[in-house]
């Protein structure tokens, strides 16, 4: 899958086990098990079907470390030897979001990216304009920020979404 993060490898499927930047073991079986238990339940509970392309493609996105979007998932899945169409990509997901278990993005113009979003710590994104590629970042004075809101507009703040469009500065800039 095409990946767009700041991660500098060759090869953007990264190995089940490997601990992301926000320090979630992408591959433990514990998160995993809780994972597939969610969506299965989540799928009982609103009368869907529970089928094997469905939790091939939660387990895809569970062992995949950064954002993607549904093309590239889709010529990942069927490089593997999965049979899953386009449809069933955009429904499953359609699903996994609706269940807490995948975040959407639109930056910008750009194709919608995806994120698994189950046990990983919050973050925000810097996303570089000229490239598409993807920062994250977390900074602890968001949450200062998001209390002092709380605290002066008397509210509970439920979620935030922070995304800043940047362009990497020219060597003649720096000067």
């Amino acid at each position: 899958m095409a990946m767009n993060n700041s991660s500098k490898s060759q090869n953007p499927l990264k190995a089940k086990g490997q601990v992301n930047d926000s320090g979630n073991d992408l591959g433990n079986d514990t998160v995993n098990a809780q994972v597939r238990d969610l969506f299965e339940a989540y799928l009982e509970q609103n009368g869907h079907r529970k089928t094997p392309e469905r939790f091939a493609i939660l387990a895809e996105i569970y062992a995949y470390d950064g954002h993607f979007d549904i093309d590239a998932l889709l010529a990942h899945m069927t490089s593997e030897g999965h049979s899953v169409s386009r449809a069933t990509l955009y429904n499953t997901v359609d699903l996994l979001i609706d269940c807490n278990l995948v975040r959407k993005h639109q930056f910008g113009d750009k194709v919608a990216q995806y994120e698994k979003c189950y046990r990983i710590k919050q973050h925000d994104h810097v996303i570089l304009a000229d490239t598409g590629e993807v920062l994250e970042f977390c900074d602890p004075r968001i949450q200062q920020i998001k209390a002092t809101l709380e605290e002066l507009f008397d509210i509970e703040v439920l979620h935030h979404n922070l995304n800043i469009y940047a362009r990497k500065r020219t060597k003649d800039e720096l000067k």
